[in-house]
């Protein structure tokens, strides 16, 4: 089986496949072509690539007998003319916001498998491109804060006075959460969180942060689906509102991280909690791209509110694009491979697997004529 890596288009400095998975894939018997190009953003040269066993060709050299298409984003339908029917076309797709795109693809006789769609279950781990780029979102947004805040994040005892460590508060313990804290807590910040799932309250403190939780309060249906939030009821939200306005005013750098899938994001600071931070103080919004955990955030630019700088973080993994292009493509190895039947050389999905039907987002029809 032959395997395409594309050259990603626009803003996306990652890219589906390393040198790492490349041998990896080469191993398993495939053939693996690369667009030219397609590392560059990400460190990685042509040169790596054809060291590494792979040809380097133009797209539609790439295209012509592949039978699966690795990608980061969605790429035009326009721009896979001549790839094979029947090739998987394997990477984050967006089906949510890309329904007509994903319809092309299956027009076109490819089989669209998105691959944020992966079941948060323990097979699958490994697999779960959400969790990996967002392990190191969490940990760039704290970086990013730390570079705006202007001042020192660790307590420090000097000859000239003492400096108080930085307040920071995350809310949202999620993959992108948890390694916020870490993050925070490397650098010497006084850190504290919340989440609406209780379970997260030991995760909390096993890295050494303080848990903020409402306490007493019925209703709460905080426990989602595959480990993501769900919504609250109405008697929390406000019990919520409440315990965060009286703390967010004291905190210095605020990161916002939380998500509820296949709805806008859930609306975690007000205009009226931002006016009550202290000037000079940061909020980064995490969940900027789905609506916004804050009232007034704005996707991809970082503005001054009430003397609060808001930061609406777009694809902060695209920053880090060697290491998120690593994680990337190993994610993408994985589930490959765990589908890889070596009498047939090739990739074949059982219709019946748990994995197989959350990735599939479209019935593949047959290409006009």
């Amino acid at each position: 089986m032959k395997i395409a890596v594309l050259n990603e288009a626009g803003a996306e400095t990652r890219v589906a496949a390393t040198p790492e998975t490349v041998k990896k894939f080469i191993a398993l018997g495939a053939e693996v072509a690369v667009e030219s190009g397609a590392g560059e953003k990400a460190g990685i040269s042509d040169g790596d690539y054809k060291d590494a066993g792979a040809t380097v060709v133009s797209r539609a050299a790439a295209l012509n007998g592949a039978g699966v298409i690795l990608c980061v984003t969605g790429p035009d339908p326009a721009t896979l003319k001549g790839a094979e029917a029947g090739a998987l076309l394997v990477g984050a797709l967006d089906p949510a916001r890309r329904a007509d795109d994903i319809a092309a693809y299956a027009r076109a006789g490819l089989e669209p498998l998105a691959m944020e769609k992966m079941p948060r279950i323990t097979r699958a781990q490994s697999m779960d491109i959400l969790s990996s780029q967002s392990n190191l979102a969490g940990y760039k947004a704290v970086v990013d804060a730390a570079s705006l805040y202007g001042r020192a994040f660790p307590m420090m005892m000097t000859a000239a006075g003492t400096i108080s460590a930085a307040r920071v508060f995350v809310m949202g313990v999620g993959v992108a959460g948890l390694q916020a804290i870490a993050t925070a807590r490397r650098l010497g910040a006084q850190v504290s969180a919340t989440d609406v799932r209780s379970a997260t309250k030991e995760q909390i403190l096993s890295l050494g942060a303080k848990p903020i939780f409402v306490e007493g309060v019925a209703g709460i249906e905080g426990e989602g689906q595959g480990g993501y939030a769900s919504e609250t009821s109405p008697e929390y939200q406000k019990a919520q509102a409440e315990l965060v306005s009286g703390h967010i005013a004291k905190q210095d750098i605020v990161i916002t991280t939380a998500l509820i899938p296949g709805r806008p994001a859930p609306r975690l600071i007000s205009d009226a909690q931002l006016k009550s931070m202290r000037t000079g103080s940061i909020v980064v919004d995490l969940a900027a791209e789905a609506g916004g955990n804050v009232e007034g955030t704005v996707p991809g630019q970082a503005i001054v509110r009430h003397g609060v700088h808001i930061v609406g973080a777009v694809q902060l993994a695209r920053t880090l694009a060697a290491d998120s292009s690593a994680l990337f493509a190993r994610n993408l190895y994985n589930f490959l491979s765990a589908f890889w039947d070596k009498e047939a050389g090739k990739v074949v999905l059982p219709d019946d697997d748990e994995i197989v039907r959350a990735l599939r987002v479209a019935a593949v029809a047959e290409p006009a004529a």
